[in-house]
């Protein structure tokens, strides 16, 4: 079978020969950093008895999150769905405050309130973590819609799953898109299975499932999401089009996810056999293939690889110590961060009444 060093690539690109060495050894950093933590989460869930509630999985999809969010300049903002953990790790979030989220900690990205689906970091433009499917959308819309108000130069990246696109409230958020001219991308993350569903079972389709975009007049890519050239030179054209044109896009990106839905996913070698799940480990792993373009490139060594893994893992485990002695949230915190207004007492906090027209 082949791999895609024997296949065609996007490293030609422009915006790929930008890479300098020391750029592309820190896509294969972050990569690695986010399935050390998935794995050192997994391995916390089964074994520790202090996380509770969903935990999805971003192992084996490592290359769009980096690739996609490797693009992101100042005014560029992104938005996601619960299988969010890489997407945060990619736009800076540090494995201590995600890992106590985790945890339910107070130190955590959410004070311990939000778990595995509500990472959030405004401060680093990355707006969650959404545990209903496809509700981030109309928000990933309203985000692009306030960087038109403002005259921003930027766009949002809006994060989906193949099992989140016939939700009625996504094509609503096309049409609007298209109709206002909006600059947002819908990244559609194709591991090819909805829940426990596979892709053909679940959504009805010609061609791809970008293509539906075609009809709300709207641009679309399919991208091979293994390749992190391709991901990022086809991300590129989109964001610049957002940029330049204030035009949405919507992005297909193939990939596959490892493991279940989420861990409590107790079918998932039944809707899809272990041989299956040992190819694409085998033949298609976005960690394995960017490590081997590096080496046939000359860009890093084999020793330095492994040091790259060892201080990923190293970073994994002090998360998990921060956690473990980090302090659980205050009773009284149940009534804090519910509503803006009342925690900041503004005018509309304080009586109840909100004016819309200041």
């Amino acid at each position: 079978m082949e791999t895609l060093l024997k296949t065609k690539t996007f490293a030609d690109a422009e915006i790929n020969r930008q890479l300098t060495t020391e750029e592309k050894i820190d896509l294969l950093r972050q990569m690695l950093r986010i399935r050390r933590f998935e794995l050192t989460a997994l391995k916390q869930y089964q074994t520790s008895g202090q996380m509770g509630g969903f935990l999805h999985l971003y192992t084996g999809q490592e290359s769009v999150a980096v690739g996609t969010l490797s693009l992101c300049g100042d005014d560029d903002h992104v938005i996601a769905g619960y299988r969010s953990h890489g997407n945060a790790l990619a736009m800076g979030m540090s494995m201590n405050e995600c890992m106590a989220e985790l945890f339910g900690k107070a130190t955590g990205c959410s004070k311990g309130k939000g778990g595995s689906m509500h990472f959030f970091a405004p401060d680093k433009n990355y707006w969650g973590g959404h545990g209903i499917v496809a509700g981030q959308t109309p928000l990933g819309m309203g985000l692009a819609f306030a960087l038109k108000y403002q005259g921003r130069k930027g766009c949002c990246l809006c994060f989906l799953g193949d099992g989140a696109v016939n939700q009625g409230v996504y094509q609503a958020s096309l049409n609007l898109a298209s109709l206002w001219s909006l600059p947002v991308i819908y990244i559609i993350e194709n591991n090819q299975y909805s829940m426990g569903t596979s892709l053909e079972r679940s959504s009805a389709f010609k061609n791809c499932l970008a293509a539906r975009a075609e009809g709300y007049n709207l641009e679309w890519d399919r991208i091979n999401g293994e390749d992190i050239y391709e991901v990022r030179a086809k991300t590129w054209t989109a964001i610049q089009r957002a940029h330049n044109e204030s035009r949405p896009t919507v992005l297909e990106i193939n990939t596959y996810r490892y493991y279940g839905h989420s861990v409590s996913d107790a079918n998932t070698k039944k809707y899809r056999n272990p041989e299956e799940i040992e190819k694409y480990r085998k033949f298609h792993d976005p960690l394995q293939l960017w490590q081997s373009r590096l080496l046939a490139e000359g860009v890093i060594t084999e020793s330095q690889i492994g040091e790259l893994d060892v201080a990923a893992q190293a970073e994994a485990v002090a998360a998990v110590q921060f956690a473990e002695t980090s302090p659980l949230p205050e009773p009284a915190d149940i009534f804090s961060d519910v509503y803006y207004e009342v925690d900041e007492q503004t005018p509309a906090g304080r009586t109840g009444k909100h004016f819309f027209n200041e």
